[in-house]
């Protein structure tokens, strides 16, 4: 049963979406065809080769979308869905891509750089779903091939045993193997699952966070996950879990929304857009039964994989999402008990502007380490720090960050070891063959009322009235040159416009292709002082200092020299040690 009241008509919603979709439907292969679209990692194709694909897991979501739909004439289709995904299911033992499925009808497995074994969730969880709730309308051959897949399926989840850090493929694989279990009778798949739901638990009791900390993505995935196994489970133990994750991730979604730039406040461990999308935001207007109003009832982007899950803000949260209240969050969201480091991210919301940062984490393009948002004639504007190699995120840059009463200070070093485009996937071995190597602070949404102006190694921006100053306070990266062989000695601002976004860019080096050796560099590092609203009138001073390998950053108030606040960062490229 659900586990508040809904007052949607998700039915009418569901019903909605599919109709929407029979266009993308190809009778052909039996599967939606999409445009390509990739985050630039596990596949291997390209747009200009593959404009359009068939995807695996969207055309089963479909699929089950068909059957919750309740119109027998959708059964048919549904199924040819479901036997032309299971076809595409590596059920040899023997390899290790065993239980899994590729992206793409149009790329195995083999072809896959690497194999997503994330797959084995994301598809399982829709054939379990299709099987408990839709079992009788198939005939009975697919019923024995979807409880073959899901078998595969969740032997390669016991067997990839993924840990309680992974938060929502922690939550699925409970997810797939519990349902299962119930299923078909498969005790070891239930206490497998009640076991890595107990090991979450404990992983999450201590901070009362998850470490996929603050996504606007994953956040959604896991609630929704949670909120599957208290609506579909009969495990009182497996229920009672859910409902005290599902409390943790609704407070954390509900601390960070910020009412009056209508967004989701950093900072962020993962992210694919730095504005919310409309389907977040659906979720948002859903959950919180109309208080966070972004769309009419027919322009909702709903997602089938909503559909009888039950998802609500509990009562108690739903003031916050609409309060107007300064404050400040901090927290931290990662501890390694072995090595005793602890992550801690900061939060500051105001009626003007909300600021997120990390204060230790790398430049991937799915963290937001340093993200600010405004309110800007009724619309959004953000404010982002990035690395960028090439122009895509650079992993292998580090931000480090601290923040007092709307100052702060930046610090940007460089791993040895850490990855290019992905945290693991793309490990660099010291240096990488480069073009173009620079530190953005972008701003992007709405950009009206944005102005930029810069003069040396200083920067002054407008959002709406409200004044930004940058301002390069330390920057070092031995002796790199321009194109045409000239040492680059200058560190000034330059200004990058292009339609979506506006970017302040400290520009490395850009030139012919060269590859940049950073085991090589003794000082690579930079400081950055960001002052936002009134204490732009009123910069405080800055002390930096070069002592025992690094470089730090410092401001000390008036009051008996007590320090405000300081960044400390290496300036010599290390190395972190394997994940």
């Amino acid at each position: 049963m659900s586990l508040y009241k809904q007052s949607f008509d998700h039915k009418e919603l569901l019903l909605n979406k599919i109709m929407s979709q029979e266009k993308d439907y190809d009778p052909r292969v039996n599967m939606l065809i999409r445009p390509l679209h990739t985050p630039g990692y596990h596949t291997t194709l390209t747009s200009d080769v593959y404009p359009l694909v068939h995807p695996t897991h969207p055309s089963l979501l479909y699929a089950v979308g068909l059957l919750n739909s309740e119109d027998p004439e959708n059964v048919q289709r549904a199924s040819d869905i479901i036997q032309s995904v299971l076809a595409l299911q590596d059920r040899d033992p023997e390899r290790d891509t065993y239980g899994i499925w590729p992206w793409f009808y149009e790329e195995s497995l083999i072809q896959m750089d690497p194999p997503d074994w994330n797959w084995a969730d994301f598809c399982g969880k829709e054939l379990v779903l299709a099987a408990l709730l839709h079992g009788p309308l198939f005939t009975e051959d697919l019923r024995e091939q979807i409880q073959q897949g899901i078998s595969c399926a969740c032997d390669a989840i016991i067997k990839r045993d993924m840990g309680p850090h992974y938060t929502n493929i922690s939550i699925m694989g409970a997810f797939v193997t519990l349902i299962a279990g119930e299923l078909y009778g498969r005790q070891d798949y239930v206490d497998y699952a009640l076991q890595r739901l107990e090991k979450l638990k404990q992983y999450t009791e201590g901070l009362r966070t998850f470490q996929e900390f603050n996504s606007p993505h994953y956040s959604v995935i896991a609630i929704i996950e949670l909120s599957k196994l208290v609506t579909y489970s009969s495990n009182s133990r497996a229920k009672e879990i859910a409902i005290d994750l599902l409390d943790i991730g609704w407070r954390m979604v509900a601390d960070h929304y910020h009412p009056i730039s209508q967004q989701w406040a950093g900072p962020h461990s993962r992210s694919y857009s730095t504005l919310l999308t409309n389907k977040i935001k659906s979720f948002l207007q859903i959950a919180t039964d109309n208080r966070l109003y972004f769309f009419s009832g027919a322009d909702l982007e709903y997602d089938t994989e909503w559909y009888g899950s039950g998802f609500q803000c509990p009562e108690k949260y739903l003031d916050l999402f609409m309060s107007e209240d300064t404050r400040v969050l901090e927290q931290p969201y990662y501890r390694n008990e072995d090595t005793g480091l602890v992550k801690w991210a900061k939060t500051i919301i105001t009626p003007q502007y909300t600021i997120g940062i990390f204060k230790n984490e790398i430049m991937w393009n799915q963290t937001r380490g340093m993200v600010a948002y405004f309110e800007n004639n009724g619309s959004a504007t953000y404010l982002q720090m990035r690395c960028l190699h090439d122009g895509y995120d650079y992993c292998s840059g580090v931000l480090s960050a601290s923040e007092d009463e709307g100052h702060l200070l930046l610090g940007v070093r460089f791993l040895t070891n850490g990855g290019d485009t992905h945290p693991g996937l793309d490990r660099i071995d010291g240096s990488i063959e480069a073009s173009d190597l620079r530190i953005r602070l972008e701003f992007g949404g709405c950009l009206d009322g944005v102005n930029v102006t810069t003069k040396e190694s200083k920067a002054e921006v407008e959002i709406d009235g409200i004044p930004l100053r940058m301002d390069n306070v330390y920057a070092a990266f031995d002796v790199m040159s321009d194109v045409d062989g000239k040492e680059h000695r200058g560190w000034d601002w330059e200004v990058t416009v292009q339609e979506h976004y506006v970017g302040l860019d400290l520009v490395i080096y850009t030139g012919e292709r060269k590859i940049i050796d950073f085991n090589e560099l003794n000082r690579a590092a930079f400081l950055f002082s960001l002052a936002i609203g009134e204490v732009v009138e009123k910069l405080p001073d800055i002390s930096v200092t070069e002592e025992a390998g690094h470089v730090t950053a410092s401001v000390v108030t008036s009051h008996l020299d007590r320090l405000s606040h300081e960044v400390s960062i290496a300036l010599k490229p290390n190395a972190i040690h394997p994940v």
